[in-house]
């Protein structure tokens, strides 16, 4: 990748301030499948500052203007769509079919979406003799995860431009070569210099100096909770509006009106989904109690079909976790699960029979775990289920709800208002009842730790807005 030693700035590729380097690992083979440069705020003062000067212009497009810059942004990104899917591939090791159906395919999507939302959406509306009008929030700092780099990307820098914000983007420095390639497209489109750029680098160097620069209007994060606490407090001084989407442990709530098979299967495959690296992931399953071992029964045999392999081998479902920091913390959390007393009904330590390299988890479920256990109240994000019982449907909903988390919930039942009325009782930002597909046009963001503020559609879009009232603007 010829521009990985150089960040995009003012419409250029260009070198950084100082070159440090960080190599870029395939979490499949533990061995290096790239080199990007590392940041510093020297760079990210640079990237600011052309940011600061395309948004006098760039904010004062018209919506035609920006509904074109999309249109030409996503015929580019269908030309790469396919690299777009290797590198993900090969940098977070996401089976490469998944890869280009997900991890690809979401950013495709999340910029039809925008596109859409643009069309239609009004940016001005009357109040009496008052003209209420939503005007482009400023200079954007968007700091991006590894887990789903793509979605994150666009998620925030469509929305973004459709709004007319300009924008400096930190991508996740342990995934961070599909946003090079982005940056490419971004080029390739036409994007005005300074509209958009790219600044790599890892938390301390490039991420706090954008919380904390005093030019940026706004900072949209996507990470852990404990990094958007960090985030929050750089950006304090500023009085700069924080966007965050944090941490989950979502609970799945399968109502006793079931098919227990189905429900279950479902279940262990929404958790494991990504190899378990997702926020809103579904983490601890609560079934009645009476059904507690049949549950356990179907979990153990769901977990035993997933095939567990490098990213490019075929058939695959569940490649490596991402790094292996990541690796260690989900073995230190399934060693406390089993010291806990929780039982073990599938996986558990080490990588799976066979191999010896890369960073895979078994997939693992536990059951019998009660709410006050390591693994039920912890973010894992790796391929581990925790079975919870329930006595009764006022209890489940206690259960569910007692966690500093509020991302997502699950429910389950044949019985649809049964099921509506339990998703009202959710302290959650988004509640799926009976796995539905993914819809881009439902709002997403979290309660309590888990965030604030909202993405997708429409919904993203007001999150790059300020709010005017004029006064008078209609005679009395």
């Amino acid at each position: 990748m010829k521009n990985a030693l150089k960040f995009y700035i003012d419409g250029a590729w260009v070198d950084p301030a100082r070159l440090e380097t960080l190599a870029v690992v395939d979490p499949s083979t533990e061995e290096s499948c790239g080199e990007i440069a590392l940041g510093s705020a020297a760079d990210v003062d640079k990237a600011v500052a052309a940011a600061r000067r395309a948004f006098e212009s760039f904010s004062r497009t018209s919506r035609e203007e920006r509904l074109a810059l999309l249109r030409r942004l996503l015929e580019v990104y269908d030309r790469r769509f396919d690299e777009l899917g290797e590198v993900m591939s090969r940098e977070m090791g996401a089976p490469l079919p998944f890869a280009r159906e997900w991890q690809a395919g979401i950013g495709r999507r999340h910029l039809q979406k925008a596109i859409e939302t643009l069309e239609v959406f009004s940016f001005e509306a009357r109040h009496g003799t008052t003209l209420v009008a939503k005007e482009p929030i400023g200079v954007v700092g968007m700091i991006t995860p590894w887990n789903w780099p793509m979605n994150q990307i666009m998620a925030k820098v469509a929305p973004a431009l459709a709004a007319g914000c300009t924008m400096v983007l930190k991508p996740s420095e342990i995934a961070p070569l599909n946003a090079i390639l982005f940056a490419e497209i971004v080029d390739e489109a036409g994007v005005p210099p300074g509209v958009f750029n790219l600044v790599n680098g890892d938390g301390p160097g490039v991420g706090e100096a954008i919380s904390r620069h005093p030019a940026i209007d706004m900072v949209s994060f996507t990470g852990s909770t404990r990094a958007g606490i960090l985030i929050a407090k750089s950006a304090a001084d500023t009085i700069k509006r924080v966007h965050q989407e944090l941490g989950g442990k979502s609970a799945n709530i399968l109502l006793p009106d079931v098919d227990l098979e189905t429900a279950v299967t479902k279940g262990v495959a929404g958790c494991f989904g990504n190899s378990g690296q997702s926020c809103n992931a579904p983490t601890r399953m609560f079934v009645p109690a009476d059904r507690h071992d049949e549950a356990a029964e179907i979990a153990a045999r769901a977990a035993a079909r997933f095939k567990v392999g490098p990213a490019g081998d075929e058939g695959v479902d569940l490649g490596p976790v991402v790094s292996q920091m990541q690796y260690d913390k989900i073995q230190r959390l399934i060693e406390t699960g089993i010291a806990e007393g929780a039982s073990l009904v599938a996986g558990g330590l080490g990588r799976p029979d066979g191999m010896n390299r890369g960073y895979f988890v078994k997939p693992t479920v536990f059951a019998h775990v009660t709410p006050d256990m390591t693994v039920a109240r912890e973010e894992i994000f790796g391929p581990v289920l925790s079975i919870l019982s329930y006595e009764s449907e006022e209890d489940a909903v206690r259960l569910a709800n007692d966690t500093v988390y509020g991302l997502a919930s699950y429910i389950q039942s044949a019985d649809l208002d049964r099921a509506r009325r339990v998703a009202a009782r959710m302290r959650s930002g988004n509640v799926y009842i009976n796995y539905p597909a993914w819809d881009p046009g439902a709002p997403f963001g979290g309660y309590k730790h888990s965030g604030n503020g909202r993405e997708y559609a429409e919904f993203g879009l007001e999150e790059f807005l300020e709010i005017k009232g004029i006064v008078g603007y209609e005679a009395a």
